[in-house]
């Protein structure tokens, strides 16, 4: 406003003559020059011949002419230029401009919505890994043998630690042998179960599982985990995993499993068809296992071997796999159950070793039954590793695996603070 205000100013110009003005009478000279009669039509009379080019007609009804009705007409008319003329505001550079608001709004908008999407763009960096697998879906490599999976490291998947738990882990290798049998367009219905497998109403149940851990990750962290498959024996089938630290290339875990087949109707086990075996047998690696066998046999525990004993265990709806027997991650965390709390407090799980015997269902109630191997609870300090052994079965007896699991020393946490613990606790 204040800009148009000091152009007006500056840049004014005369107003034009208004309409009255502009309808004054012309008279034709003596010179004869041309002028417009009342019909707008140029005449060449001469001699000082006068005509006005704003002449009213005189109204007239039925022939007789009204005086006073033309002069009023005529008043009204006068009086209509005048105040419009009055109204008028003066002519200058600005307000003879064309309206550009409209198309200002137009551009601000367009300009605006720019700016919009401008700002949703990603811009940051892109990893390789990222940029190889944008979804986290995984990839093939190593001539379609070999699966290769990142994971990042969530919030609710650490633990009092700081650090992954050994199910979140155990959940990244599950995870990556069910991709793997996708992205190999061997998928079926059943849950990682092949095509000619549910043509018979098979599916892959774990025999045996073992995992060494060098190191957890921590919150943030990037783990990159390749799986890939061998031949056991004449009817089993051998997965093994790496899982290595992203950014630095350095193995964190080392897991290698034994899977055999079960008919999903009977719950009984079943050898392998030779047309299953022809399906996957392209995709068999040979390669030894990455966690040698030291061919220890676990032990069998009972009310009398056990020194810890956790009753009442049941599974939940959530716990139930697609194939409706309870998931073997949480056979893990039920195997913990009965591990003594100063084991827990000083020392962090290092391997473990599981023998599955059958499968529990949803109505299922275990117990777990532990002993410490080699050293007492009291004399944790200065044991440094641990070993226990551990039995899962159910009310009845029937034992549902066994396992064994080692303990090394947490090196982050001083056992001096957790003596009055273990005192209380031996």
């Amino acid at each position: 406003m204040v800009a148009t205000a000091a152009t007006s100013v500056f840049l004014s110009i005369a107003p034009l003559p208004s309409e009255p003005a502009a309808k004054e009478t012309s008279t034709v000279g003596v010179g004869g020059k041309s002028s417009l009669d009342p019909c707008g039509v140029r005449s060449s009379k001469s001699k000082g011949l006068s005509v006005k080019t704003n002449a009213q007609v005189t109204p007239k009804v039925n022939g007789t002419p009204i005086p006073g009705l033309s002069s009023g007409l005529e008043g009204k008319k006068n009086d209509e230029e005048s105040g419009s003329s009055s109204f008028r505001s003066p002519r200058t550079f600005i307000n003879q401009l064309p309206d550009w608001s409209m198309l200002l709004a137009a551009i601000t908008t367009v300009f605006l919505a720019a700016e919009k999407q401008w700002m949703m763009l990603d811009w940051k960096p892109r990893r390789p890994d990222m940029i190889v697998d944008p979804f986290g879906m995984g990839r093939i490599i190593q001539d379609g043998l070999v699966f290769r999976q990142n994971f990042s490291i969530r919030s609710y998947e650490i633990g009092a630690d700081r650090t992954a738990s050994i199910e979140t882990l155990m959940n990244h290798l599950q995870e990556t042998a069910l991709n793997h049998v996708k992205s190999a367009g061997l998928l079926g219905d059943g849950f990682g179960s092949t095509p000619e497998m549910c043509k018979r109403n098979l599916i892959w149940v774990v025999a045996r599982m073992q995992v060494l851990v060098d190191r957890y990750p921590t919150w943030g962290d990037v783990v990159e985990v390749d799986t890939w498959v061998c031949q056991s024996g004449k009817n089993g089938m051998r997965r093994d995993w790496l899982v290595r630290d992203w950014n630095t290339g350095e193995i964190l875990t080392s897991a290698s499993s034994v899977w055999v087949m079960m008919n999903k109707e009977t719950r009984k086990l079943s050898k392998m068809p030779d047309e299953v075996r022809e399906e996957i047998g392209g995709y068999f690696l040979d390669k030894p296992p990455v966690i040698a066998d030291d061919g220890r046999k676990l032990p069998k525990l009972d009310d009398g071997t056990a020194e810890y004993i956790r009753r009442g265990l049941t599974p939940r709806w959530s716990d139930l796999d697609v194939n409706q027997h309870v998931n073997n991650v949480k056979y893990i965390g039920w195997v913990l159950e009965s591990a003594p709390a100063p084991i827990m407090e000083t020392h962090e799980l290092s391997s473990i070793t599981i023998e599955y015997r059958r499968e529990c269902g949803r109505h299922s109630v275990l117990q777990s039954l532990a002993v410490v191997s080699g050293a007492s609870v009291g004399g944790l300090l200065d044991s440094g590793n641990v070993e226990c052994q551990h039995l899962l079965r159910l009310e009845d007896g029937s034992e549902v695996l066994r396992a064994r699991t080692e303990w090394r020393p947490k090196h982050s946490k001083s056992f001096s603070s957790l003596g009055p613990i273990l005192e209380t606790s031996a």
